[in-house]
């Protein structure tokens, strides 16, 4: 890559798991037992869906029936382009991470955009057909926010960040005219849905990719799946996405540290939380560089071009993964203003954690009893 500099390769295969694994190490020094997960790798990758969710949970409450009580279970896996760690306490743990992992790779194989055998590819290679269950949830919930938002979530942004080369890290700068021609293309409006009979008609030229939304519903998927098996605690790290099931074993919160942008050994704040997603998006997340100008991964549907908002990440805090993970991305490409506006209209359903170009943090107003900065922060409300 002559000219490029690339901000993924900061984590390279090796490193990445090291750097990973020293946020729980952090755990072990910090006084307040803070659980301190950062983003590692880039924000578009694959996602699941429901139909086998009755048979595996049989499945798994069978299995988790013969599990010592009281046993902690955690695993390292790489799936969905990037490292996970999913941890459950109690009783059942070891067979609820163990099912936990085998929906994870099962749905990653399902809606993959790259994989062959995956729904996601077959449909981007024929523009139409009948989903999965499993697709058609993410598929009908990407839509649902892509109204809300404005268009500013939309899977069908896909073939603009294969030209980018975000999907492949083999990097590139499109020509205009290029983004011209692919953006025409880019407007999940005019993808024909019924959920009803799960067929669906993309636009001409269309391809889609659940990857702004596929970590967040993994994880609201590996909380269901710990219920299932009577796990009452445990975290899962989807590259840095957290998701929290009930509380520690000591009974209190989970305490989610958010990475400082500017610095990523440093954090920003610490949410408490239980039952909730924490998830983050941010233009450091991944990126390149070519002749001193940097280009990150998180594209704006409407110009093509990485989001130019003010704002270097947002932290979305919701009940809802799926949700969580697709509005991190939205309100990063709304702006602050937006982002807020938008929250205001939808408040009963998430909070956020904004942090601007300057440096300036704001929070909502659902999080001033649960956040906690050493860094001056305002308060929307």
């Amino acid at each position: 890559m002559d000219g490029y500099k690339s901000g993924y390769e900061k984590f390279p295969s090796e490193l990445s798991l090291k750097a990973q694994k020293s946020c729980h190490e952090y755990n072990k020094t910090a006084p307040d037992e803070t659980e301190k997960y950062h983003k590692i790798v880039g924000k578009f990758y694959f996602k699941l869906g429901g139909i086998f969710l009755l048979t595996l949970c049989i499945a798994a409450f069978t299995a988790c029936q013969n599990s010592d009580e009281n046993k902690k279970a955690s695993k390292d896996i790489f799936a969905m382009d990037t490292y996970m760690t999913v941890t459950a306490y109690g009783k059942n743990a070891e067979n609820a991470v163990d099912e936990a992992v085998d929906e994870i790779n099962r749905l990653e194989t399902v809606l993959s955009a790259q994989k062959k055998e995956s729904d996601i590819y077959k449909l981007n290679q024929t523009g139409s057909g009948t989903l999965s269950e499993d697709t058609k949830d993410i598929v009908s919930e990407a839509l649902k926010i892509n109204k809300t938002t404005n268009g500013a979530f939309d899977i069908s942004i896909y073939p603009l960040m294969v030209k980018w080369g975000f999907t492949t890290q083999k990097y590139n700068v499109p020509l205009k005219r290029e983004i011209s021609k692919l953006l025409k293309n880019v407007d999940s409006s005019k993808i024909e849905f019924d959920e009803k009979s799960s067929s669906i008609k993309l636009g001409k030229n269309m391809k889609i990719d659940l990857g702004g939304i596929a970590k967040g519903y993994t994880s609201s998927r590996v909380m269901q799946i710990f219920k299932d098996c009577g796990v009452t605690s445990g975290l899962v790290s989807l590259g840095g996405n957290v998701q929290a099931l009930g509380t520690k074993t000591d009974g209190t919160d989970w305490q989610i540290a958010i990475e400082n942008p500017d610095k990523s050994s440093d954090y920003i704040g610490v949410v408490s939380v239980k039952d909730k997603a924490v998830i983050t998006s941010g233009g450091y997340e991944r990126y390149f560089e070519k002749n001193g100008k940097t280009y990150h991964h998180i594209l704006d549907p409407k110009t093509g071009y990485p989001a130019e908002s003010g704002l270097k990440s947002v932290t979305i805090v919701s009940d809802n993964g799926t949700l969580a993970d697709a509005l991190s991305t939205s309100l990063f490409v709304m702006g602050k203003e937006k982002a807020l506006d938008y929250w205001r209209e939808h408040k009963n359903e998430f909070d956020t954690v904004l942090v601007e170009d300057n440096g300036n943090i704001t929070i909502t107003d659902g999080l001033k009893k649960v956040f906690k900065s050493n860094f001056k922060f305002d308060i929307a409300k």
